[in-house]
């Protein structure tokens, strides 16, 4: 496995400082934040798409630090029913620039539509009942998601990206592994999961648990961990909608890994990665608000470089 991380994490720094720093930190890959929720402030997609010299010069910067590019990453609401169409123009010039350099994954999310035709706002349905979640569901699934998703998937093959590595993540349709094992059923291999553990936590799902059912649908992995704020989840559930800055009063909230769970997790996690065939990346995405983004990098490097396995394996019980 190698340790790679998600540009955003300093995205503070110009370019070159944070390719920079990322080399400096320990880091092999990163995966650029290219569209939709995110400022980009590394990559330029229009510019790409134009110009040879600009996707010359971009490959440049990344090679001559010794780094590669892992995905680009789009994540936003392609679904969303007034913001979806320019999200998913976003999401469509990113698998364009991804073609034209010979990058295979992009990393995004399902999209979450509204929960009948006409309403303004997205809608996640997470419980059974009343009935009408039901009535929502199949048109969010059969009217919105899977007809988009086929056309997406078609034209991602076209411009030579292999992999959609779907997030699982919460106010999005798929966010656990049975509503990701049924976009890959229904759409095809080309859609996976990018398997972000920190969603997995706060939703109160277990992501060993989930690697083992995923498997082969593993397409690329986020390394970040959640901390539980227990005190406060006894009291709220860790259905959390407060401010993301004030971690004392959440129920949960995203962390440097090792400080949400120990090392002996991490080392589970990467084990039970390499039991499920998967030996990519695993990207470091910061966003704890206690840790400087450098601080958080380096200690996430670190915590990795201690539990990942880094060769492939090579023993083989003696024949007598």
């Amino acid at each position: 496995m190698k340790i790679g991380m998600v540009t955003d994490s300093l995205s503070h720094l110009s370019l070159d400082d944070m390719l920079d720093t990322a080399a400096r930190l320990g880091i092999k890959g990163v995966e650029f934040n290219a569209a939709n929720w995110t400022s980009a402030p590394h990559i330029n997609l229009k510019a790409l798409i134009e110009s040879s010299a600009e996707r010359r010069d971009f490959l440049s910067a990344v090679k001559s630090r010794g780094l590669d590019i892992i995905a680009l990453n789009a994540n936003g609401n392609q679904l969303h029913p007034t913001e979806g169409e320019k999200q998913s123009a976003a999401l469509h010039d990113t698998i364009r620039v991804a073609g034209l350099l010979g990058i295979e994954t992009v990393v995004l999310m399902s999209g979450l539509p509204e929960g009948a035709a006409g309403d303004k706002m997205p809608n996640w349905v997470v419980s059974s009942w009343p009935p009408e979640t039901q009535t929502m569901l199949k048109y969010q699934w059969e009217e919105r998601a899977l007809p988009y998703w086929a056309k997406l998937a078609k034209f991602a093959k076209e411009h030579g990206v292999k992999k959609l590595a779907v997030e699982l993540h919460g106010n999005q349709l798929v966010y656990n592994v049975p509503t990701l094992l049924r976009l890959r059923k229904e759409i095809g291999p080309i859609v996976g999961a990018n398997l972000d553990p920190s969603h997995l936590m706060w939703m109160g799902a277990d992501p060993l648990a989930a690697i083992d059912a995923l498997g082969p649908a593993i397409l690329h992995t986020h390394a970040k961990d959640t901390f539980i704020n227990k005190p406060v989840a006894a009291l709220t559930s860790r259905l959390e909608n407060g401010s993301l800055m004030n971690i004392p009063g959440r129920a949960w909230s995203y962390i440097t890994l090792g400080y949400g769970n120990d090392q002996a997790f991490w080392k589970d996690f990467c084990y039970r990665l390499r039991m499920a065939g998967y030996d990519g990346w695993l990207s470091i995405e910061h966003e704890d608000a206690l840790l400087s983004r450098e601080e958080g990098v380096r200690k996430s490097v670190e915590l990795l470089q201690v539990v990942a396995p880094s060769e492939a394996g090579d023993y083989k019980p003696q024949v007598f």
